[in-house]
């Protein structure tokens, strides 16, 4: 199976250096800032169109190279393209931060045996080194690079290149672990293992900062300033880099907890914002809005890297169903007090772990109903 990653590389530059990218870089934003304008004035998107009107004012009034103009031009109409799509209306995007788009044995190469970074600037080809700590398999020689981008944090510069590469995909008669994963909102995923060990994910802590961010929100969007409007974008773009960022913490503890051949059973969430109407007014934020598939795709490519697979299963009865006698029930689960207790043989539990415990079960049916089927 092909993955693509993308891979953050640090690039250590000198003082001399650090100015010829600085320079570079800022070239490129008032030149992707032009294009964007003169899109904006136009309602033009069609690149060769825009071509014919901004490139030679590039290379003229900012000193643009010829890869480099054709890339401003790229990077402002896919700007345009995204924001149309998501909103539906003409919004003039503007570009602050310092970034370069690269492309590829165009603007710039990698050479992993000297661990130099070349990259075509204002003032022709830079040579630097660069660290690739964590990402030394992508230079393994079975992997191929993309496009790129350079930006600047923190007076550091780094390059996030896509890395595609191909990997061996998990064949259901290799797997030698199953673990199935619940995932909720008092606990944002349960583990159950072949071992029988549970492993909990608490969400206390989550619950908290969302409703806190929550306030931020309602506060700032009575208030209906421009200025209390930034804040409000920033305020939710920070909210969603929090998120994605418990979500990795989660995936990658599940992958490198787990050995080569581990399949992780999840439910198939499928159409869970659909479900609204069945969730209480007062809980429907915090019951649909958690990135669930964030968490699944980042487990997904974290498990193909490891050669483990993710299967999805139908989510249906899995918090009702005992997973001892198989009795079941709706009266089995009290929400209330988060616990199961079976009617019929009477075993008690979690609630959360209870599903955990049938999505391993499921798993483990999958698997024999294929070696069934082969025999």
């Amino acid at each position: 199976m092909e993955q693509t990653l993308t891979a953050k590389l640090q690039i250590l530059v000198g003082p001399e250096d650090r100015q010829i990218l600085s320079d570079t870089m800022d070239a490129y934003v008032k030149g992707c800032n032009f294009v964007s304008e003169k899109i904006f004035r136009t309602r033009e998107l069609n690149r060769y169109h825009i071509h014919k009107e901004v490139y030679y004012p590039l290379r003229t009034l900012f000193g643009l190279r010829s890869q480099m103009a054709e890339s401003c031009i790229r990077t402002a109409v896919g700007k345009y393209r995204a924001i149309l799509a998501a909103q539906k209306e003409w919004i003039q995007p503007v570009f602050r931060k310092p970034q370069l788009d690269l492309v590829w044995n165009r603007d710039y190469s990698l050479h992993p045996q000297t661990n130099l970074f070349s990259v075509n600037t204002l003032r022709g080809r830079l040579k630097v080194p660069f660290c690739a700590k964590g990402y030394e398999e992508s230079f393994s020689g079975s992997y191929r690079f993309g496009t790129a981008r350079l930006v600047r944090k923190q007076g550091k510069y780094y390059l996030y290149v896509s890395v595609t590469g191909e990997k061996p995909e998990l064949e259901r008669s290799e797997v030698t672990r199953v673990v199935g994963i619940d995932r909720g909102i008092r606990f944002l995923a349960v583990a159950y293992d072949s071992e029988g060990r549970t492993e909990f994910f608490r969400g206390n802590t989550v619950k908290q900062k969302r409703a806190h961010y929550k306030v931020l929100r309602n506060g700032l969007q009575k208030v209906g300033t421009p200025s209390s409007r930034r804040r409000l974008k920033a305020i939710g773009q920070r909210e969603n880099r929090w998120m994605r960022d418990v979500n990795h913490c989660i995936s990658k503890s599940l992958a490198e907890n787990n050995p080569e051949g581990t399949m992780f059973v999840l439910e198939d969430l499928t159409g869970i914002r659909a479900a609204t109407e069945r969730v209480r007014v007062q809980d429907r934020f915090v019951s649909v809005s958690w990135p669930y598939l964030d968490l699944e795709q980042k487990l997904t490519y974290k498990a193909l890297k490891r050669h483990q697979r993710v299967e999805r299963v139908d989510p249906a009865y899995t918090s009702q169903t005992c997973p001892k006698c198989g009795h079941t029930e709706l009266g089995n689960r009290d929400k209330k007090q988060h616990l199961f207790c079976c009617k019929s043989c009477g075993y008690r539990s979690n609630d959360d772990r209870i599903g955990a415990m049938n999505l391993y079960r499921m798993g483990m049916e999958i698997l024999e109903h294929d070696t069934v089927a082969e025999e």
